[in-house]
Formats: C-alpha cells, structure tokens, sequence
C-alpha cells in the first residue's frame, strides 16, 4: 500500500510558486532572502518530526472531530464524511462524503433506477421522465367510473369500454355521458320517426313529424275546407281536390246558409254593444260637434232632423231619445233650435208602467269659463202628457229613425239670436242636456 506523502513545506510551496512564475530566483520564505538552488536539500528528520505533529482535519468547523498526525491527514481524506469528492457516477456534482448515498440513491441523474411497474432499469434522469407515463402502471379511469387498469388499457377503455365516456348523439350531435344516451334518444328531437299514417316517407325527424303531417303527408286524413259550413268529410289529403269538385254546389249552398247565420249574429251583436254602450242613470249629455255645418245642412233640408244616442232612465228602465232641429221645427223653423223627448221600444218594457209619467228637463250649457262668470244654461222642464201617443208603451217595430211619430218637447227652446249672445257655441260644438227626474223607490 502507497503511504501518502507528507504535505509540503511553506518553503517548498513557495519555491514551487517562484517556480512557475519563472523568475529563476528562489527566496526563503521566512526573511525573503535569495537562496541558491544548490545548497538546497532534503532534511529528512526534520520531515519525520514535521509529520509526526498532531492536527485536526481542515473540515473541523463543519463539524468532523478527527484528530491524528500530519502524515495520517491524506488517508483521513479518503474516509473523512465532510470531505467534498466528485459523484463516482461522474454527473458532475460535487459534495460532501456523507451526503454521497442519498444523493446516489434519490437525486443522481445518472443513477440506475428500476421501475417497479415495468421493471426497465433507467438513468435517474430518464426515470423522471418515465414516471407518469409507464405503460404498466395501475391507475384509475379518467372519467371517475371507477375502474383501475394499467395504463397502456387505459386508451381503450376510455374509448370503447368506459360507462362515463362523452360520445355525440349520431342524429342530434350533442354530447352525452355513454350511459345516458340511450335515454336521450326516446327524447331526440332529430331521431328518426316513422309516420303515423305509414305514407312511406323515411327517416322523419322527430321534431319535423308534426309538420310533416300536416304539410307533407299525403297519407294524412283532412277535413273538408268547407268544415265551418258544415262539411263533415273526412279524406286523405291527395283525395280533397276529387272531393272537392264533386260537391261545389253543396259547398256552395253551405256557405250561403253561413253567411246568413252569421250576418243575423253580427246584427245581434250590433244590438247588444249599443245597449252596453247606453247610459243608464237618467243623464243624457249630447255633443254636437260642427256645429256651423250640421245647422247650414239643416237649412238646406226642411225639417232635418239629427238624433241623439239613446239612454235609459234607470236601470231595468225606460229607453228614450233625444231629437234636435237645428234651423226649427214648427212654429220655430228658421228662427229657433228645436229640441224633442221620444220613447223608444227597450228591453224591458214589459215590466215598467205606462204611460211614461216622468218630469223631463232640457238644457242647453254654457260652455264660459266658471273662474270668469257663472255659466248661464238655458233650461226648460216638463210632465209628459198621458194622452200623448209618444208616452205610450211603444211597439217594437219602431226604432231611432222612425220620424212617423214626433217626439215631444220645445219647437222654440232657444232662438238662433240667442245662441250666439253666450258661449253655447264653443270650438264649433254646443251641448244638450236631458235628465229625468226618477223616484227612489223607482230606482231601488
């Protein structure tokens, strides 16, 4: 065994130093002087004596506790646990001897690891490299089902296997979890649908069958368009056309019956919105507007007549009209505005007393301003006359525009002269009032 040379000298380390600087010129290390090259050499015993001193290893601080001679210094380095030698893997580290198995074992790159699934030996570079991706390993399905395979099964399960894997619907091409698909296609608006009617026409939508049959099915039984007459034909739709021109003049004589059915609804309906439309609280307010027109018509036309709306005295009760003769009537035509009272035939006639008997008061209205001067209306009161035919319970054949019976009233309510001293005529129009004075006990 080579017994490791003793360290060197500070005389001969800086000899070694002048040396390679190449000076040529060799100094004692202790006073500088220059020394000659040869009258230097070895003392023997005195490196014995230098040797044998005791000392501590150069790694004390960091905490190794050998101590021996300077001679044994170099073979303490080979076993020293703090000494810094280079990884044997040569993976270019360099550390301390104790921290030499740890890292050979877990952190040398080029440390040769086994796979414990795969058993291929790799570099601890590689290995890194390979985990995560061993074919071998056991690991658990990605789509949380539950299953554990190696993964090189995994691909296939995932694909073909797996009751958790997303596969499109063929016909709609939205996404489903496998196990749930199978439901999705009893709901599939695209899945495709025989006709009910079994005409032949494949692959329906389901979606689209509802308009299929109804547009498209030829197979589809129809009713006549002539239903709403009263047609009860029922037919293929390919077979309406035949149908059709065989029974023009059936149709024909439906639709006229239909046409006179409807015509007797809208005159009742007619009715029944005027009645709806009809006062009910014994005040009747009439606007006529364009005023200046309507009164040059009734100039140019003896006796013209214009009618208000009708209106009711109570509830349940008599249903009368007002009539006004804008140039006159009678012993007013020309010079005065006449205003009549007439009866007309109600609903509930049968249940009210006769003759009308009620007082009736009319009144034309001061359209000024209250906040400047009080309205002065112009107003005329009456009873009817029993005798009178007008009174009388009407019969039903009489409407608003029958002028055979006259109403009763005013021929000279109030002279055109009149009319114009105050505001009865304003922006054109002038407003008649009617009201009938009605007992309480009439009313409840």
């Amino acid at each position: 065994m080579t017994r490791p040379s003793p360290p060197e000298t500070i005389g001969e380390l800086q000899l070694r130093q002048d040396q390679k600087t190449g000076e040529g010129v060799f100094k004692c290390p202790e006073d500088q002087l220059p020394l000659d090259y040869a009258k230097i050499y070895p003392d023997p015993e005195l490196e014995q004596q230098i040797l044998a001193l005791p000392i501590r290893c150069i790694h004390s601080e960091e905490g190794c506790r050998w101590t021996g001679q300077m001679m044994q210094l170099q073979g303490h380095f080979s076993t020293c646990a703090f000494n810094v030698i280079p990884c044997p893997n040569r993976c270019s580290i360099k550390l301390t001897r104790r921290d030499l198995p740890d890292h050979l074992q877990h952190d040398c790159p080029k440390r040769k690891v086994k796979c414990e699934f795969c058993g291929s030996e790799f570099t601890g570079e590689a290995y890194e490299n390979h985990q995560g991706i061993c074919p071998q390993e056991s690991v658990y399905c990605e789509n949380k089902c539950g299953a554990r395979m190696m993964r090189r099964l995994l691909s296939q399960h995932s694909l073909a296997e797996c009751p958790k894997r997303t596969q499109p619907c063929k016909y709609c091409g939205k996404e489903f979890v496998f196990d749930t698909i199978q439901n999705h296609q009893y709901h599939c608006p695209r899945f495709p649908v025989a006709c009910p009617n079994q005409c032949g026409t494949p692959n329906i939508a389901r979606e689209d069958l509802a308009n299929h049959v109804k547009e498209n099915c030829g197979s589809a039984l129809i009713l006549c368009p002539f239903k709403d007459a009263g047609c009860k034909h029922r037919c293929p739709k390919l077979a309406i056309g035949r149908h059709l021109e065989d029974t023009t003049k059936s149709h024909l004589t439906m639709m006229c019956s239909l046409v006179g059915r409807q015509r007797q609804e809208i005159l009742e309906l007619r009715r029944e919105m005027e009645e709806l439309s009809v006062s009910n609280d014994g005040v009747l307010i009439w606007k006529l507007s364009d005023y200046s027109r309507k009164l040059q018509e009734a100039k140019l036309r003896n006796n013209h007549e214009f009618f208000s709306p009708p209106f009711y005295t109570h509830r349940y009760g008599y249903k009368l009209q007002v009539s006004a003769f804008l140039n006159g009537n009678g012993s007013g035509e020309g010079s005065h505005l006449s205003i009549y009272i007439r009866v007309l035939p109600g609903e509930y006639d049968n249940l009210l007393e006769w003759p009308f008997s009620y007082k009736v008061t009319f009144s034309i209205m001061d359209q000024s301003d209250p906040s400047l001067s009080k309205p002065q209306h112009i107003t005329e009161t009456f009873n009817p006359d029993p005798n009178w035919k007008n009174f009388q319970k009407p019969c039903s054949t009489r409407n608003s525009l029958d002028e055979s019976t006259l109403g009763f009233g005013y021929p000279k309510f109030i002279s055109h002269e009149e009319i114009k001293k105050r505001n009865y005529v304003r922006d054109n129009s002038i407003f008649l009032k009617a009201s009938i004075e009605i007992p309480q006990k009439i009313m409840a």
